[in-house]
This record gives C-alpha cells, sequence and structure tokens, in this order.
C-alpha cells in the first residue's frame, strides 16, 4: 500500500516510481496481458478474417486499452500500446519531493530554453505529461510552481495538460478542491 496524501483525489492511484508510462515498451509489456482477436466493421476482409484488434490491460492497475481500427496487427498494437501509456500518465501518480524534484533526462531533451516541444501525438508526450503531473499534483495543483522547476512557462505546461482532456479535467478537479481558481480551456 503507497502513501497518498491528503490532497491526492481518489481518481488518481498511486504507485511506486519508476512511473510505468516512461517504461520502455519492452519494460511496461511485462507488466500487461495482451489479448488478440477480431472485430467486425468497415476495413475489408483482412479486419473482418484476420485477427486484428488487440486489447492490452496493465495488469497491476487494471487499466485497458484497445487497438481495433486498423487493418494490420502490428498497427493496432500500437495503438492500443499509446492509448495505455496515456491512460497510466494520467490515471496513475508517483509521489515526487514538491521542491526539489529529479527532472528526467527526457524531460530536459524535449526542452528548449522555457518552451517544450512535444507533439501529443509523438510516443514521448505521455511521458512527459505523467512527469508534469506527478510534479503538479505534488505542489497541490500549483501550474505555476511546478513550471518554474520544470523550466518552462506556465502557458506551456498548461498546453501539455491541455492536449489531454481527461488530464486537464483531472488537474482542474484538483485545483478546484485544494481552493485554487480552475485553467481555463
Amino acid at each position: 500500500m503507497t502513501y497518498r496524501p491528503p490532497f491526492v483525489s481518489e481518481r488518481f492511484t498511486m504507485v511506486q516510481a519508476p512511473h510505468p508510462a516512461s517504461l520502455e515498451e519492452a519494460e511496461l509489456l511485462k507488466h500487461c496481458s495482451i489479448e488478440i482477436g477480431r472485430v467486425s466493421g468497415p476495413g475489408g476482409q483482412n479486419r473482418n478474417r484476420r485477427d486484428t484488434a488487440v486489447w492490452i490491460q496493465h495488469t497491476p492497475t487494471g487499466f485497458d486499452a484497445s487497438g481495433t481500427e486498423r487493418r494490420s496487427q502490428a498497427q493496432n498494437r500500437s495503438q492500443a500500446l499509446r492509448r495505455l501509456r496515456r491512460k497510466l500518465a494520467v490515471r496513475l501518480r508517483v509521489l515526487v519531493n514538491r521542491d526539489r524534484p529529479v527532472i528526467s533526462e527526457l524531460w530536459r531533451s524535449r526542452r528548449q530554453g522555457d518552451k517544450l516541444s512535444v507533439n501529443p501525438e509523438h510516443d514521448d508526450y505521455p511521458a512527459l505529461l505523467a512527469e508534469a503531473l506527478d510534479l503538479i499534483v505534488s505542489r497541490r495543483f500549483d501550474i505555476a510552481g511546478a513550471a518554474g522547476i520544470l523550466g518552462v512557462t506556465m502557458s506551456q505546461l498548461s498546453r501539455l495538460i491541455r492536449h489531454d482532456k481527461a488530464a486537464f479535467a483531472a488537474v482542474n478537479e484538483g485545483r478546484v478542491q485544494v481552493g485554487l481558481a480552475p485553467l481555463r480551456s
């Protein structure tokens, strides 16, 4: 059982470091179960007659994601893994030191001055989002303070969060719970 700070909503599940969203694919998959199957619908014979659909479940948490829309099992597996990483990034929290957190090499490499360059579809996005959310939650949803520690502007950090609707909703819920105004969309 991990410690849950009183200001951390039940919406989040606390886990031990490292954050699962930041793990290499092979390491993350060691903690997952994968099911392959088929689904009906548009896409032609390959989709209807071959096992191309993929469902991945993160066994320790029970969170799952699927990829069923492509004709290729490999593409669906990649899509399911991407969706699982984003879900883990939003729903799982790792307790970090609120004043002196360890900033990852990935975060440093993606930062350009006080800007953060990352597309929400990029493979790095879930790990960056998880790292940012861990710090924001540990700082009681102080976006400006977290941005200063991460070395980016508040607007850059807000933009990173806004790219994911569930993350944006979770941060605003947390801000309201601790008496702060919600972020504007």
